[in-house]
């Protein structure tokens, strides 16, 4: 009796900002990685999820929010999203609830231009009345692009189970892209660098939500304790955002520092010694080598 074939697919989970793209992610992976918070466009470079059941493996790539870019840093994040969604076997759209057919309009079109359908799936069922939910599917058939609608609660879990059973069930037969225990295939320096920017997005989303980044810039391994140590640069882009994220006495990076690092030791099961410099780097946002380290090409 032969072996069964294995099935592998990527599937590109795409929409506007701030529908719970990232989070739906991780649910449907069963681990965190991609980074979550609730400002938009928090999704910079392609993030991908690996989900590996049986003799099947579906490759989740979280994008980046599907808007009308105005700068160069949106622009960027916006084309790698369009990238990673024509280059994926399916294409999951997923949809507020709440917000209904408000800026999916960006998304749609394009889709339908070029003559490419998505599954949809209805995310933050749990925020609206069940009625609703009809007159949106309505709205999302007559778009011409959804192919089936699904309905989910990434946060509560309603609906992620079944979801993924029906995107296995529509992965093409092919070996796995990825060892079967993996969850992600961040590099530890993007990891790192990614949830100390969640940190400091949950921390001073207010004052400083877009004008700063994350590098990176040593990993050293420790022997004696078996940890590691991460030297890391946060970049921002006006001396004036220097004091507001160190804050009175260093409280604040501190806080952010101790976040990020109790996140990264319970992540790789091991001590983790972080430490965080605030630089003034003024136009780090049209530096290519900034775009490279955060996965994205510069766009010219």
């Amino acid at each position: 009796m032969s072996a069964p074939e294995s099935r592998c697919g990527t599937i590109a989970v795409m929409g506007p900002p701030n529908v719970g793209k990232s989070t739906l992610v991780n649910a449907m992976v069963g681990a965190k990685v991609s980074i979550v918070t609730h400002k938009v466009q928090t999704t910079r470079g392609r993030v991908t999820g690996i989900r590996t059941i049986g003799g099947d493996q579906l490759v989740f790539i979280d994008t980046a929010g599907i808007f009308q870019p105005r700068r160069r840093l949106e622009r960027a994040a916006v084309e790698a999203a369009w990238a990673g969604a024509e280059g994926s076997d399916l294409r999951l759209l997923l949809v507020d609830a709440a917000r209904g057919m408000r800026g999916l309009a960006q998304v749609t079109d394009r889709l339908r231009r070029r003559r490419q359908g998505a599954l949809v799936a209805v995310n933050k069922i749990d925020k609206v009345a069940r009625r609703a939910l009809l007159p949106l599917a309505r709205a999302l058939a007559d778009t011409g692009i959804a192919r089936d609608i699904f309905y989910v609660s990434a946060t509560g879990g309603d609906g992620v189970a079944e979801l993924v059973e029906q995107l296995r069930a529509r992965l093409p037969p092919g070996p796995w892209l990825f060892p079967g225990d993996r969850p992600g295939d961040l590099p530890l320096e993007r990891l790192a660098a990614e949830i100390t920017r969640e940190k400091l997005f949950l921390r001073v989303h207010q004052e400083l939500p877009y004008g700063l980044s994350v590098e990176t810039e040593l990993v050293t391994e420790l022997p004696q304790d078996g940890g590691v140590r991460i030297d890391q640069v946060i970049h921002v882009a006006r001396a004036g955002h220097r004091p507001i994220l160190l804050g009175s006495g260093g409280r604040t990076v501190k806080e952010v520092s101790m976040a990020a690092r109790k996140e990264l030791e319970a992540l790789l099961g091991r001590r983790v010694h972080l430490f965080l410099h605030v630089k003034v780097s003024a136009g780090w946002q049209d530096d290519p080598a900034r775009y490279a380290a955060m996965g994205l090409d510069f766009p010219g």
